[in-house]
């Protein structure tokens, strides 16, 4: 199994859905990551903005303890 970390800023808080028969929870957010370089002709450092979904408990998990601006 493969594992990315992931270490950024919350755009959003989360959005929390459930499934159409109500079986399972579905959260959905977006962080933006600051790229650790910059470009040589632009001092200007990029930002990529990376869209996660999580299931189930992760789902409950990320709606109780993530929020923007905490």
């Amino acid at each position: 199994m493969n594992s990315v970390n992931l270490i950024g800023r919350l755009t959003r808080d989360v959005d929390i859905r459930y499934t159409q028969t109500n079986n399972a929870m579905v959260a959905q957010f977006s962080i933006a990551i600051d790229r650790p370089f910059a470009a040589k002709d632009n001092e200007e450092r990029q930002t990529d903005f990376i869209n996660i979904v999580a299931w189930n408990k992760t789902a409950e998990f990320c709606n109780k303890y993530f929020k923007k601006g905490l």
